[in-house]
């Protein structure tokens, strides 16, 4: 017996590379991490290694349209992000 198809529009799929690399405030700004954290750390003062950990707001109105197209179902910004 054929299976029955589902009425309705098809779920979305996310990007996951882009959902483990942005995250959204409260308000809809889509945040970034900092460059630089990949390797070549060992000699870098302890400031700047403790700078890379912030993230930033994403300022281009494109970019921002495009990773929240990638990631339809992106999850908010906690206080305390996973590292």
């Amino acid at each position: 017996m054929p299976r029955k198809q589902k009425q309705g529009k098809t779920k979305l799929k996310t990007h996951k590379a882009t959902a483990k690399r942005f995250r959204l405030t409260g308000s809809g700004k889509v945040m970034r991490t900092k460059i630089g954290k990949g390797h070549l750390r060992r000699n870098t003062p302890k400031r700047t290694k403790l700078l890379l950990d912030e993230m930033i707001v994403v300022k281009d109105q494109g970019t921002a349209r495009h990773v929240k197209r990638l990631a339809p179902y992106m999850k908010k910004y906690k206080a305390n992000p996973p590292r």
